[in-house]
């Protein structure tokens, strides 16, 4: 009895390793194939326009940019910037957005 406990415990460790290792490397190859120009045409361009010429002020910290692409933010008047994160974006996706978005507006 105490050596089916002992493997039965030890096979539920070696399953939640295995999960644990699967579901870190299935983060990083997301982050990995993350398209940032692709994200910003299909989610960003309709509020931002094509060249990041609208609601976008480069000036600012990259840490408080990455962090409005997380977090969003309350404007004035709507439409207001949505949280990415609660949509699954990761902080290296964000920090990628945000460097589209600089790289865009930065090109004549």
């Amino acid at each position: 009895m105490k050596t089916l406990k002992i493997l039965t415990m030890s096979a539920m460790l070696m399953c939640l390793a295995t999960l644990v290792i699967v579901s870190g490397a299935s983060r990083a190859a997301t982050d990995d194939q993350f398209d940032a120009a692709g994200t910003y045409k299909t989610k960003c361009v309709a509020c931002h326009g094509q060249k990041a010429e609208k609601k976008f002020d480069s000036t600012l910290p990259d840490a408080e940019l990455i962090d409005i692409v997380m977090k969003g933010k309350k404007l004035e008047k709507p439409p207001n910037m949505p949280a990415y994160a609660d949509k699954g974006v990761t902080g290296e996706q964000a920090k990628a957005l945000v460097e589209q978005m600089k790289q865009l507006k930065s090109t004549p």
